[in-house]
């Protein structure tokens, strides 16, 4: 299935090696690190099972957190990432994934020019080892306490004031399905869009672990795809069906379920059906 990833998030129980090693056996291209299991399995280990998987690695998630809202100070934080740069660079990862951190106590100016200041600093360090940084938007619905970059606008923003040629975004359809007039608006944002991830809803969505399948929920994802394909968007998508429904699954069978899904998401529309004339 070319340019299909799944994220290690999906798999959320299995362990680092068999998500290498059944991913591939599934067919799947590409594979979506998460640092918690990498770590647990070991990094030097880890990048040694994926060179022999063969597996392309779309992402590893994630660093952030340069406002302070969760504990660590902005020296803490930027130390991380250029940590996890160095073992993205390792395991020959797409893109570095950035979850910037929850406004906090600072006015909203303030976290923007951390985070921009941030943002250079370690794409700086990422052009070094061809790498780029995906910045995570998330909806304000459910991740006010992880970021303050909770629209498409206020990403835009900041990839602006950050003016980084390394620097750009995770589209996170889940996350920006809420946003008006989204595929009109492909278009403008797709020269900043690092990596796609995809999944459904079958609601609005109130959390972030509300998520399914392409195609059992009601976000437009095969139009989304869509235009980002006419827009020139050539990297891989990447799976991230965050539940506790499938993360209590037969994986074997959600790994199926996500070719399936892809595969329908990309199949052209069909063409219209001819109607026969009366008399032949």
């Amino acid at each position: 299935m070319p340019r299909l990833s799944i994220s290690e998030m999906t798999t959320f129980h299995w362990p680092f090696p068999e998500d290498v090693v059944e991913y591939r056996a599934a067919g799947i291209e590409g594979i979506g690190v998460w640092r918690r299991k990498l770590t647990e399995f070991g990094e030097e280990r880890g990048a040694e099972l994926l060179r022999e998987g063969a597996l392309a690695v779309t992402s590893l998630s994630y660093v952030g957190g340069f406002t302070g809202s969760d504990g660590h100070s902005y020296a803490e934080a930027l130390d991380d990432a250029r940590q996890a740069l160095q073992v993205a660079a390792e395991i020959q990862a797409g893109c570095l994934v950035v979850v910037t951190g929850a406004r906090w106590r600072h006015t909203r100016g303030h976290a923007r020019n951390l985070v921009r200041d941030a943002l250079r600093s370690i794409g700086d360090a990422a052009g070094e080892h061809n790498l780029h940084i995906a910045v995570q938007p998330m909806h304000r619905a459910h991740a006010s306490d992880m970021t303050f970059v909770n629209s498409l606008d206020a990403l835009l923003d900041l990839l602006h004031r950050c003016d980084h040629s390394q620097v750009g975004m995770v589209f996170d359809a889940y996350h920006l399905s809420q946003e008006l007039a989204l595929c009109e608006r492909i278009g403008e944002i797709v020269p900043w869009v690092k990596l796609v991830t995809l999944s459904d809803a079958r609601e609005l969505p109130h959390s972030d672990c509300q998520r399914c399948l392409p195609g059992e929920g009601r976000l437009p994802l095969k139009e989304i795809v869509g235009a980002l394909e006419t827009a020139g968007y050539q990297g891989f998508y990447e799976m991230q069906i965050l539940s506790d429904e499938h993360w209590n699954s037969d994986y074997y069978r959600l790994l199926d379920q996500c070719k399936r899904a892809f595969q329908a998401l990309c199949a052209p529309a069909p063409s219209p059906a001819t109607s026969e004339k009366p008399g032949t």
